[in-house]
């Protein structure tokens, strides 16, 4: 008899849900599921920074698709900066690799979730045809729109890692 399977951490309204979340080495990578993606949780103080996905219509961490060739560190840093105009101001250090199941087809994927300090200065983002706005939100208040549920999952799980040593 098969083992019962977890509830997902979170679920979307498009049925994309996150199903586990495994901290461990950075390189050590699960296998049993394509890694394309890597996102980052920058903190300020007691608030993380989110990006207004246009396409989606939802608050997301900044985060995209690993190129061929590129680190999913070196991703979640140059995302980062594509997507708000904002570097992480210290080291930026891996919390762990997201597991997810991708609606409709239940495609199962991996991300890398990075985190990292920044300072809260104004930036000159500038919106793109990707994203509207930027803002710092301590995973507490309301958002302007709709917040993505795995992103907001991820961030809280980002501010309660441990530091790496």
């Amino acid at each position: 008899m098969a083992a019962p399977h977890s509830p997902p951490l979170a679920v979307d309204d498009r049925g994309n849900a996150l199903v586990s979340f495994v901290p461990g080495a950075e390189d050590e990578p699960p296998g049993d599921a394509p890694l394309p993606l890597a996102l980052m949780a920058l903190w300020h103080r007691d608030r993380v920074l989110m990006t207004f996905n246009r396409f989606r219509q939802a608050w997301e961490l900044p985060g995209g698709l690993i190129d061929p060739g590129e680190t999913p560190r070196r991703a979640a840093a140059r995302e980062l900066l594509e997507e708000t105009g904002h570097v992480s101001g210290g080291r930026i250090r891996f919390v762990g690799f997201a597991r997810f199941t991708l609606a409709p087809d239940q495609r199962a994927e991996y991300g890398a979730l990075f985190t990292g300090q920044g300072a809260d200065v104004s930036q000159s983002f500038q919106p793109n045809d990707e994203i509207a706005a930027v803002r710092w939100w301590d995973l507490r208040a309301s958002l302007p729109g709709a917040l993505q549920p795995l992103d907001a999952h991820l961030a809280e799980l980002s501010r309660s890692a441990p530091p790496s040593t």
